[in-house]
């Protein structure tokens, strides 16, 4: 029977990715994901660009991009994009990495590489480390969906159908039309 080599939180840090790669961790596990697509990383930059600008506007904290995220035990996830509050950002080396909080908001693009299954594992990751909500944009479909804490059953929401992204309690005041995000 094969065996599977485990990392720790600190073996991961001191890896070097390939160029072309990234890695994240899962229970220890290190996993493996191609470098994101143009249009991927078009859609990332579009919104992170218009949260960086609300959120640094009113001092409500910090938006990042690609940025490893020390979760729950063995657990490093790089979210497209990530929102922490100020207050929780208080005191921390922005300089590390993985940085020792986890986001309060993350929104995933969902590529065609990225598997179902994949998805929800990161999505209960982030949700059991603290996030107020996890957004995956589905660029292909034109659609959105959203979890929160205590609710199997995501909302989804649809660029053609006139609908944003909206999150009041995290950002009161900050709305995004999906057609303007997701192209």
């Amino acid at each position: 029977m094969a065996t599977k080599t485990l990392l720790t939180v600190k073996e991961y840090a001191a890896l070097e990715e390939p160029e072309g790669t990234r890695y994240e961790l899962s229970n220890g596990e290190l996993i493996v994901t191609p470098s994101a697509s143009y249009f991927h990383n078009e859609i990332r930059d579009r919104f992170s660009a218009s949260l960086r600008a609300f959120v640094e506007i009113r001092k409500l904290g910090g938006v990042t991009s690609e940025t490893d995220m020390k979760l729950v035990g063995e657990v490093v996830r790089r979210p497209d994009i990530a929102f922490i509050r100020a207050q929780r950002l208080e005191g921390i080396g922005l300089d590390q990495s993985p940085l020792p909080v986890s986001p309060d908001l993350v929104v995933e693009i969902v590529s065609r590489n990225d598997r179902a299954d994949d998805l929800l594992l990161k999505v209960s990751q982030y949700l059991q480390a603290g996030a107020q909500a996890v957004w995956l944009m589905y660029p292909n479909s034109r659609q959105a969906y959203r979890y929160i804490p205590g609710k199997l059953d995501p909302q989804v929401f649809a660029a053609d159908a006139g609908e944003k992204f909206e999150e009041p309690d995290l950002l009161s005041g900050f709305s995004l039309p999906l057609a303007g995000v997701l192209g």
